[in-house]
């Protein structure tokens, strides 16, 4: 009698490589590990965030240190350094995908980008630099946001900005009171993904 197939242990629908969509690594695949809370973000958003992102830089990519904490993938701390970011630090606490991410680096031989393992939280709190950019895209149901921002806004250097995915939209009539220090410069949205571009609010 012949054997009945094991069932998958993968999730149906589930996005296994995500590509890099620009810059010198462009179309480059990144491998999409199966772990908890590991959401990369689909080309679409991270095309319009780095539209904006062009504008805001004047395409002076060469001049932005990049921060990516929660990096998970990597894709959004890749597709910087891909466009040129002088120096991308990837944060993430997941082994496995921190293996990935020092594969997928040394693959491309890409020298400005720093892999650290660790507690975002910790990590971030324990940080000296500044950053033009920070990729903030937590796993969620989890209220990082709020736990992070009060961080980052310390480690942001004049006039940076923070990219944050949500499950709902910060852009509201009555955005919550942890937002308070923060303008949203740019939001939008594509299917259940909610992404914010935000600069720190000067006094």
């Amino acid at each position: 009698m012949p054997r009945k197939p094991s069932p998958s242990k993968s999730t149906p629908g589930r996005v296994h490589q995500v590509r890099i969509i620009g810059g010198q690594w462009k179309r480059t695949p990144l491998p999409v590990l199966d772990a908890e809370g590991l959401r990369p973000t689909p080309d679409r958003v991270r095309e319009t965030v780095f539209n904006w992102l062009g504008h805001l830089f004047d395409g002076a990519w060469e001049e932005v240190a990049c921060l990516d904490l929660f990096a998970g993938t990597g894709v959004l701390g890749f597709e910087a350094a891909s466009r040129g970011a002088a120096h991308v630090v990837m944060v993430e606490s997941h082994t496995p995908a921190v293996k990935q991410l020092q594969i997928t680096r040394d693959k491309l031989q890409a020298a400005r980008i720093e892999i650290l393992r660790g507690d975002a939280f910790a990590m971030a709190r324990g940080m000296q630099r500044r950053f033009d950019l920070i990729f903030l895209d937590p796993p969620y149901q989890k209220n990082w946001l709020e736990k992070m921002l009060p961080i980052c806004k310390g480690l942001l250097a004049e006039g940076g900005f923070v990219y944050a995915e949500s499950e709902v939209s910060l852009a509201s009539e009555t955005p919550p009171d942890w937002l308070a220090d923060w303008e949203i410069v740019r939001a939008d949205s594509a299917g259940m993904v909610y992404y914010h571009l935000l600069q720190a609010k000067t006094a």
